[in-house]
């Protein structure tokens, strides 16, 4: 998926970028800044300040329940955020195991926290996932750990500039030792240079977004029909229609989060998640994103094998100059493997500097994320095995075009237990179906299928309609 001196190129931009984050709250901490986490100017802390900041409303579509969401949901609940804050907890039905796990939870905050959970429906035109976060202003995923100023940095962001279509982060995986999760970090790597811009960008994460609610109330651009008709992928689908509008995507420095990794991420699970990453370049809205999507398409393929071929060749100069060394052969028969094993030298060198740099990059990530989350247990570079992230390495970028040929040629898959079917572009038909379907989830490793419990009892849209036509209203927190 990557061409060696230019991937080293961009994780070099990216450290950069990331770094100079860590010196502006060192700098900050320096001048007697203790909040530099929450903010680089600590007069934004004044209540004259706090007073004035904006409403947001974060929702997180929930499927499953595992390991790290009760960790998760805490650090995305006790935000820092100084505004009025609510949070909509959305499940397809009380059947689903997170439904009770976070009613379980939400008594511990009773009157500190606005929070709720709304019991969606199953969807039927478009995604699971999609179906359960229309009409919002955040949407993250339910493993995103966030750090207690998040949404205090994209709001502020989106006050400075108006202009902003949406903001977006990206994770930092944190693997659990199988050879499945570090193929996932190794998958999310090259991925992560286009969010560390420290500002405009052409990507799009969904596991956070940040969007004006107002975007979701008018329908602007066709967001709500656009996901809601056919949707299959909520990052690509809206990455495209800020494209095709020319709306700013921005990703803020400090918009890194922590990503741990299911303890028993079995690599059938990692082959099903990667699976499912390459089904969505079959998704499109329109002609010039179909046109894109096959680009992409075509150069991860060709860059995926070319980055692979060069270790077949490798090998097979090692074993010609390993058989001439038993064998005794004459100097002058040994000219031809000397130039092999030289072109293997410089394999190596390559093959070591893209290592050192996909160290460097996540060793400043773990930096960055420890001085963001200073309550949290500190997250590690000791943890990482790099003779896994090679074999990653390997594995990921030969299985990436068989796993995108196979999505092109069968037009579906299996996401949670839900199987979709595409045609044009567009989810044409939805499968449930527990029997057939997997009963964890990927990278979690949730729990998918619970107890049965009630039938739904509202669809979102209604639901979150009736919030958000409050939100211009007194509460009890506006002071």
């Amino acid at each position: 998926m990557r061409d060696l001196p230019n991937t080293c190129h961009w994780w070099a931009f990216a450290a950069f970028v990331r770094n100079r984050e860590i010196k502006r709250m060192k700098s900050s901490m320096r001048a007697g800044n203790s909040f530099a986490f929450l903010f680089h100017d600590i007069n934004e802390l004044e209540h004259s300040n706090q007073v004035n900041l904006p409403r947001v409303t974060v929702v997180m579509p929930l499927k499953g329940f595992g390991e790290h969401n009760l960790h998760n949901w805490r650090s995305q609940i006790t935000s820092l955020y100084g505004g009025p804050l609510e949070f909509l907890f959305v499940v397809e039905s009380t059947e689903d195991p997170a439904y009770h796990a976070v009613s379980c939870l939400i008594p511990e905050f009773k009157d500190a926290v606005d929070v709720r959970v709304i019991v969606a429906g199953l969807s039927t035109t478009c995604s699971q996932k999609i179906h359960n976060q229309l009409q919002v202003c955040i949407i993250l995923d339910d493993d995103v750990r966030l750090h207690p100023g998040s949404i205090g940095a994209l709001t502020a962001e989106m006050e400075k500039n108006p202009e902003i279509f949406i903001q977006t982060g990206y994770p930092l995986d944190l693997p659990s030792g199988s050879l499945g999760s570090y193929c996932i970090y190794e998958y999310h790597m090259p991925c992560s240079m286009g969010f560390a811009t420290g500002g405009k960008t052409f990507f799009l994460w969904g596991g956070c977004m940040m969007m004006h609610a107002d975007d979701f109330r008018y329908d602007r651009y066709g967001v709500v029909s656009g996901l809601r008709d056919g949707g299959y992928s909520d990052d690509m689908t809206l990455a495209a229609i800020a494209g095709a509008h020319k709306r700013l995507i921005t990703s803020p420095p400090v918009a890194v989060f922590p990503h741990p990794l299911a303890s028993d991420l079995s690599f059938s699970r990692y082959w099903n998640y990667l699976r499912k990453q390459t089904f969505v370049l079959e998704s499109y809205t329109t002609k010039v994103n179909w046109i894109m999507n096959r680009a992409l398409f075509s150069s991860h393929c060709y860059l995926s094998w070319g980055f692979v071929a060069p270790y077949f060749m490798a090998m097979t100069h090692v074993a010609a100059a390993l058989r001439i060394y038993i064998r005794g052969y004459a100097h002058e028969e040994t000219i031809f493997v000397s130039n092999g094993l030289l072109l293997v030298t410089c394999l190596a060198v390559c093959t070591f500097t893209e290592l050192f740099s996909m160290w460097n990059l996540t060793r400043i990530e773990v930096q960055l994320c420890n001085m963001l989350s200073p309550e949290a247990p500190r997250l590690s570079l000791a943890s990482y095995n790099w003779v896994l992230v090679f074999i990653a390495m390997l594995v990921d970028n030969f299985l990436y075009p068989i796993s995108a040929l196979r999505s092109h040629f069968s037009q579906s898959i299996n996401w949670s237990g839900i199987r979709y079917h595409l045609k044009n572009g567009k989810i044409s038909k939805i499968e449930r179906s527990k029997d057939k379907g997997p009963i964890y989830t990927d990278l979690g490793g949730k729990h998918l299928y619970g107890k049965k419990g009630a039938p739904p009892r509202a669809s979102l849209l209604g639901s979150l309609a009736k919030s958000l036509a409050q939100w211009r209203q007194p509460k009890k927190f506006d002071g």
